[in-house]
């Protein structure tokens, strides 16, 4: 009995001891407090993003890029513009060679027109009308005329942005404005001039293949009907008649030899153009660009008025 009395006085001390749950919870002040500091933490975490967010964005791609891919591409434009200068001689040369052989071949010409039987057969626009082959003749000399002027003037604006382009390397202080200067004489002035080149040359071409033409369809002629002959006997002196055949035969061969190696000139100094055409034009691009870029505002993802407070909620 007295051992039972000794247990239950011992369990009802544990039990006196024993912590009941609502011990374990914390106190609303505390709960207000920890709530208070997790609040602050957000809070400054949140200016430090908001401060970030406006931090003007860096641009895709700076000014010094820019000029920098400028000058690569003025100088491969310069490169190939030292190209085409070098068939600028035979241009000229041929230039002037048929400025020099038009007029002996005008006198085949006056004497063809003027026979009925081969101005039907004539593979030039003029056939069949006897009045218009001088016409022809002097449309030419004038063509041949404009061409030289057009070499005269590519051959001065080709060297002058050669200088220019050159001279980048030397002036990398001024670099910048030379650049935007630069960018536009190649789109205001040397695309003109090389465009106007193309196009006299181009004519040159193709009246040189009319009279290549014209003298091959009249050399046929001549050796097929004495036509011909009776009728150029006032340009022809008797008994020269051997001689001419053998002159036209060599004119035929001096102006096909002379005209193949001018059209294949030609044909590499189109492919040229059309190859810095995009070129030059993307300098437009590029200056557009780079008057953006200075002109450009601050832009940020936020704007500055916005508060930390306002964008957390």
């Amino acid at each position: 009995m007295r051992i039972v009395v000794i247990a239950m006085i011992a369990g009802m001390a544990v039990l006196a001891y024993q912590p009941t749950f609502a011990d374990d919870l914390p106190s609303c002040s505390d709960l207000l407090q920890q709530k208070e500091v997790t609040l602050q933490s957000l809070a400054a975490e949140n200016a430090i993003l908001l401060e970030k967010l406006r931090q003007p964005l860096p641009p895709a791609v700076t000014a010094p890029e820019l000029q920098s891919r400028m000058t690569s591409r003025l100088k491969e434009i310069a490169a190939d513009v030292k190209v085409q200068r070098q068939s600028m001689n035979d241009f000229q040369g041929y230039v002037t060679w048929m400025s020099g052989n038009i007029a002996g071949y005008s006198r085949y010409i006056e004497a063809g027109s003027v026979a009925a039987g081969f101005a039907r057969v004539l593979p030039i626009p003029y056939a069949g009308q006897a009045g218009m082959f001088a016409k022809f003749v002097s449309h030419f000399t004038l063509s041949l005329s404009a061409a030289s002027k057009s070499i005269t003037s590519y051959l001065a604006s080709s060297q002058q942005f050669i200088s220019r382009v050159d001279a980048l390397e030397k002036n990398p202080a001024g670099s910048g404005r030379e650049l935007t200067e630069l960018s536009r004489f190649a789109d205001e002035q040397l695309m003109k001039d090389m465009l106007d080149l193309q196009g006299k040359l181009s004519t040159t071409s193709e009246l040189s293949s009319s009279t290549l033409s014209f003298l091959e369809s009249l050399n046929h002629y001549v050796g097929s009907s004495d036509e011909y002959w009776a009728k150029a006997k006032s340009l022809v002196k008797k008994g020269d008649e051997k001689k001419e055949k053998s002159f036209l035969a060599e004119n035929i061969s001096g102006l096909k030899n002379r005209a193949g190696s001018f059209n294949g000139r030609l044909r590499s100094f189109d492919d040229s153009i059309r190859r810095n055409t995009p070129q030059i034009k993307g300098l437009t691009t590029y200056n557009d660009l780079l008057r953006e870029l200075g002109s450009r505002q601050p832009v940020s993802l936020i704007s500055s008025r916005e508060t930390p407070q306002a964008a957390a909620q």
